[in-house]
């Protein structure tokens, strides 16, 4: 199988396929409050709606490709290939189970690890972004790009997600104050929507301590070919180890690069 355009032209069109098959699951669902919770080994919440998305979304990936391989946020690791799918079909579940529409679907091709494509559908916060390599990232239809950022000041925004490794090393915790009181504004918005907004241009930097692969594989892809940078704090590609996330403009992830590479207690 060739990884070409027109190979990741229509891979895209499927994964668009099965987040919509998703999103007939999930969304009647949310809607009626027609499931329950219950905990996995991680104590993080999981609900039928979860387990059933990721079953339909690979029912339509395997219909289409079925030498490849899944990696998913229910049932883990499935087959053994240079292609493989990450899925996490409700991204944001605490959000899902207490009502408030901040959760995604988030479906990712990687080729020999490298991320070549990926959709984040928010249906119920009305948003869908895509992208491929070298495709172009687009939100419902539009072609997107960051914005032109090149400075931490009064007119640059930051948005934070979970935190807690980075408080925990006093060196990185003071980068990121140095960093609040430089800009004009510090948002926390989370999950699927601060990759959003950095890349239609809407904020200009994201940074995260605490995640995995299957959060932002995707997400990964679209702020890219959006025009971003996307590493890991300390300056690494993403890849199925990474554990945290900084993504800017070109120029603000190289400023906040600098400022995090310091010694960490």
């Amino acid at each position: 199988m060739t990884l070409d355009a027109d190979f990741l032209t229509h891979a895209l069109t499927i994964a668009r396929s099965a987040a919509d098959a998703a999103e007939a699951v999930i969304q009647p669902r949310y809607r009626a409050r027609d499931f329950s919770v219950t905990a996995k080994s991680d104590a993080t919440p999981v609900t039928e709606a979860d387990r059933e998305a990721e079953a339909v979304i690979k029912r339509v990936l395997r219909s289409a490709f079925p030498a490849h391989a899944f990696y998913g946020e229910e049932e883990g690791r499935e087959g053994d290939s240079d292609f493989l799918w990450l899925i996490d079909p409700i991204d944001g579940t605490k959000a899902f189970v207490r009502g408030y529409p901040m959760f995604s679907t988030q479906i990712a091709l990687m080729h020999a690890g490298e991320l070549v494509l990926g959709v984040s559908a928010a249906g119920e916060y009305g948003e869908r972004m895509w992208a491929s390599r070298g495709g172009g990232a687009f939100l419902n239809g539009r072609r997107v790009q960051v914005s032109t950022a090149d400075a931490l000041d009064a007119h640059t925004a930051i948005s934070t997600g979970n935190l807690k490794s980075l408080a925990q090393s006093p060196a990185r915790w003071s980068v990121l104050a140095d960093l609040v009181s430089s800009v004009g504004r510090i948002r926390g918005y989370g999950d699927f929507l601060h990759y959003h907004l950095l890349a239609r241009g809407a904020i200009d930097l994201v940074i995260e301590s605490d995640l995995n692969i299957l959060d932002i594989a995707p997400l990964v892809v679209i702020v890219r070919e959006a025009g971003g940078v996307f590493t890991d704090l300390d300056g690494a590609p993403i890849g199925l180890a990474t554990r945290s996330a900084l993504a800017g403009t070109p120029a603000l992830h190289a400023l906040a690069l600098a400022r995090f590479d310091v010694p960490r207690a």
